[in-house]
């Protein structure tokens, strides 16, 4: 176990160091007053202006309709996949129903998969559909990130930056040269890059077997520093293919928490408050370990009806203990715990073990951080959400006071806790709303891999996986049908974009405010005390929001395995 807690600190601690280096170099990258040749033809190319200042609003638009086009082309290669090259295996086109799940499900940085992509996709799709648009998304949501904190940051401005050179920037400052050196990494690592699609191997039994192959390398490299999530093969990073080494499982997690643990230092420089972005920092920390130390006990400690039943004695020659059903024997319990903490709280979705495999209280781990929603969260969103609890722990502690409510120099009035609220409450109407809906479906019956609460949470998970943009699932659940891809599919698209508009309209709203000096009776919030404040107020809502359904699914599982009820 203590070498176990080691490894914890040992990444946790790097984490911290590479977020240092990575907020420096984004803020380098919004602050810029130059265009890169690349980006000046791209202008060029989209017919766009550069030097636009744009609104939340406009901004906002932008946003809207190039997502909107680059989904209705992800869409269209889908539909014409059996016509595209690259395609040896001969994968015919997704249906209507399914290329609309997969092209909602990247463009909104999800990477939701109703399908097994090696025996789905084609060489040409998943390149030149997924990974082009796991690319978009996850750069449109570091750009908003960075417009946000540029409105946070202005005083009487009617604009946040231009939509287009923050994209642009991200994209070709930020996103393809850290995925390129990763790549190559991962090529080191044994990892394929290769446009075959298939290969045949000989067993030591002298068996001949087809391997599928591909462009794997170039599209792990986004999936986790994007936190896309997804897998190029159904096994997703517990695939040897995806995931061949312990430095690629490392590599792995300190990607997927590389920018959203850099943007509190980015917005700590932006703002020349380094020390509130620290508290930032300091409250997504928090409830990390939080939730690591949680999902750790529990599947280190295990089942007790099998230890009960003797069945420890029976394992024992092959495991340690604990709960080893659905993992990699490669990771072990300790590595997938911190894969499962990761990967739901930086909702990217990849995943190195089964999580439907996960005890009742390793399952509820996952769920409640997708839930959060700001436990480091996604590229930029997971920010953005982390600032809605803030300004929202401000206007509580105003009240408690009796003195309106400031929130880096800014007043909160009415209009921003209205937007604020407006994006809370979006979140938990998803979720809880289409997860009644699927518990009322007639054929919801027929997906479901298990009965009693572990089924309600298969169908809970998988819209707060959704909604919360994460991607990942409880494995058993079979949504490759019309109704959950299309429910899937709004529920992405709703917790995209019905959450980052609104607190877009906040950053423009707040920008155009005059900064105001702080008097006695300001809250400070650049504190150990605003910190923890805020950390209780995102677990209170939280927990007032969703212990209902939690209550119903993995807690009550939880309870029921102690009194010895199993279900089949």
């Amino acid at each position: 176990m203590e070498l176990n807690l080691l490894d914890f600190a040992a990444v946790l601690a790097t984490m911290t160091s590479l977020a240092v280096i990575m907020g420096r170099w984004l803020a380098r990258a919004f602050e810029s007053k130059n265009h890169w040749l690349v980006e000046r033809l791209s202008y060029r190319a989209l017919g766009v202006d550069p030097g636009e200042r744009m609104g939340w609003a406009r901004y906002g638009l932008a946003l809207l309709l190039s997502n909107a086009a680059m989904m209705a082309l992800g869409y269209a290669l889908l539909r014409l996949q059996s016509v595209l090259p690259l395609n040896d295996l001969g994968n015919p086109a997704q249906s209507p129903d399914l290329a609309f799940n997969t092209a909602a499900s990247f463009i909104t940085n999800t990477n939701w998969q109703s399908y097994a992509g090696e025996s789905s996709l084609s060489n040409a799709t998943q390149m030149v559909a997924i990974t082009y648009l796991m690319f978009c998304g996850a750069t449109a949501g570091v750009a908003v990130a960075g417009a946000f904190i540029r409105g946070l940051a202005r005083t009487s401005s009617q604009d946040i930056g231009n939509y287009w050179v923050d994209f642009m920037r991200v994209l070709w400052r930020v996103m393809l040269p850290l995925c390129f050196v990763m790549a190559l990494v991962y090529v080191w690592q044994g990892m394929p890059q290769t446009l075959s699609s298939w290969t045949i191997a000989t067993t030591l039994e002298g068996v001949r077997q087809q391997l599928i192959l591909g462009p794997v390398a170039s599209f792990e490299t986004i999936k986790h520093i994007g936190t896309n999530g997804g897998g190029f093969f159904s096994m997703n990073a517990a695939h040897p293919f995806e995931n061949p080494t312990p430095l690629t499982n490392t590599l792995h997690i300190l990607s997927m928490l590389l920018i959203p643990s850099a943007l509190t230092v980015t917005f700590g420089l932006l703002l020349s408050k380094k020390r509130q972005g620290w508290v930032f920092f300091g409250a997504f920390l928090v409830m990390f370990t939080g939730f690591l130390a949680l999902v750790y006990g529990a599947e280190q400690a295990g089942n007790p009806l099998l230890t009960r039943a003797g069945a420890d004695q029976v394992i024992s020659s092959t495991q340690p203990g604990g709960n080893m059903e659905g993992k990699e024997m490669r990771f072990g319990i300790a590595d997938t715990a911190l894969f499962v903490t990761t990967t739901t709280g930086a909702t990217t979705g990849s995943v190195n073990a089964m999580h439907d495999s996960l005890t009742p209280l390793g399952g509820l781990v996952p769920l409640a951080q997708m839930m959060l929603n700001c436990v480091f969260g996604g590229d930029g969103v997971g920010f953005i959400n982390l600032i809605q609890y803030a300004i929202l722990t401000v206007f509580l502690a105003g009240m408690m006071i009796g003195r309106t409510p400031e929130f880096l120099g800014k007043k909160i009035e009415a209009r921003e806790i209205k937007l604020v609220m407006l994006s809370v409450l979006v979140h938990p109407a998803s979720i809880l709303g289409f997860t009644a809906l699927a518990s009322l479906w007639p054929d919801t019956g027929a997906s479901l891999a298990n009965h009693g609460p572990h089924g309600f949470s298969e169908v809970l998970y998988a819209y707060t996986s959704g909604t919360a943009n994460n991607g990942s699932a409880f494995a058993g659940f079979n949504t490759s049908t019309p109704f959950f891809n299309t429910t899937i599919g709004l529920a992405m698209l709703i917790g995209r974009f019905l959450t980052m508009l609104p607190m877009l309209a906040v950053a423009g709203s707040l920008a155009a405010k005059k900064t105001v000096a702080a008097g006695p009776g300001t809250f400070p919030t650049a504190t150990p005390l605003f910190m923890g404040l805020l950390v209780f107020v995102v677990l209170v809502v939280g927990g007032l929001t969703f212990l209902p359904a939690l209550a119903l699914g993995p807690l009550v599982e939880q309870l029921q395995m102690l009194a010895g009820h199993l279900y089949s």
